[in-house]
């Protein structure tokens, strides 16, 4: 019985030092990230384009002043505000550009991170948006998300 209780708490020991190395070694880098974050931080490096289109530019003045205070910097999401828009959940196939027309006019019900919901958004045109989702869609481009 000692024998039996014995292998049993190695076996746990050695599976939460496994669970420390692999965290620390970026095996689950997202969790292991957060965890160390500062509130506000960004969530993710986010490679930038070498230009971006006019149309994102101005995408980019937009975002900067509407979105950046829970969307972080270049999309980039702040830790306990709002999520990266560059992330493969955002991309075309998922979230098409009607998505983010969509989000700001009417809001949106928190559904893939813990972030909770997402306010309509006043002061922004049509145009705006549009420039926006240009802009977003350059740096996930810029970052392998298409």
């Amino acid at each position: 019985m000692r024998k039996i209780f014995a292998l049993t708490a190695a076996a746990a020991v050695a599976a939460a030092a496994a669970y420390v190395v692999y965290s620390s070694a970026g095996g689950d880098n997202t969790t292991a990230q957060r965890a160390v974050l500062e509130p506000g931080a960004p969530l993710t490096a986010v490679q930038l384009p070498p230009e971006l289109s006019d149309t994102a530019m101005i995408g980019k003045r937009a975002f900067d002043a509407v979105c950046a205070e829970c969307h972080g910097g270049n999309a980039a999401g702040r830790n306990g505000m709002g999520p990266p828009l560059v992330h493969k959940i955002y991309e075309p196939s998922h979230h098409g550009d009607a998505a983010f027309m969509l989000a700001v006019r009417n809001g949106v019900r928190g559904h893939h991170w813990k972030f909770g919901n997402m306010p309509a958004q006043q002061g922004l045109t049509d145009a705006d948006v549009k420039g926006i989702t240009r802009y977003v869609r350059e740096l996930q481009r810029a970052n392998g998300i298409d």
